[in-house]
């Protein structure tokens, strides 16, 4: 939709992503953008999953190692990425208590679309390298999308410098690097 590329053209930029200029550019009026995209929010969290997803894809096909390692490789390098993105990072100084609640609660499908991947590539590690979770898979991929968010926007949320490298180290620590099935040799 182009409504969509527009926008996301926009956040890419840096600038911030306005419903009645968006319209204008559009040729359309407010209420039928809304039609098309919804509100505010939830254009914005769409944008911010089509580039995280993007970001994350990324992330697993460039991913070394098995097991707990590949799993912390691919949050760490997801986390750099991530952060590193000045489209990002400006997002999170210009608006950050909407960025919070668009990537970190309900209030948007963002944190949940995340969980669901970092779910399924637990799934896989789980089935491929029989890699033994100290949780379920739901219950820890839940985990290591709330320790990203705790190191990534620390700067918001605590008001600490913000160090995405510790989130890798977080989830290697949660999952070890070589973390065998039980009772598989190790």
């Amino acid at each position: 939709m182009t409504a969509f590329r527009i926008a996301r053209r926009w956040f890419m930029a840096g600038r911030r992503i306005e419903m009645q200029e968006l319209a204008a550019e559009l040729g359309v009026n407010r209420a039928t953008l809304f039609r098309w995209v919804g509100s505010r929010d939830e254009l914005l969290a769409e944008i911010l999953w089509s580039l995280a997803e993007r970001t994350l894809a990324l992330a697993v096909e460039n991913a070394p190692g098995s097991g707990g390692e590949r799993i912390s490789a691919i949050i760490g390098s997801f986390v750099a990425l991530l952060d590193e993105a000045e489209y990002f990072r400006e997002f999170l100084r210009r608006e950050p208590e909407r960025a919070l609640r668009i990537l970190t609660t309900h209030a948007s499908t963002v944190q949940a679309r995340l969980v669901a991947a970092v779910e399924t590539l637990l799934r896989e590690e789980i089935t491929r390298t029989q890699l033994r979770a100290p949780l379920p898979p739901h219950d820890l991929a839940y985990l290591i999308v709330r320790i990203v968010e705790s190191f990534l926007y620390s700067d918001i949320i605590t008001g600490e410098q913000h160090d995405a490298a510790k989130a890798a180290l977080a989830v290697t620590a949660l999952l070890g690097r070589d973390a065998p099935a039980a009772g598989a040799p190790g």
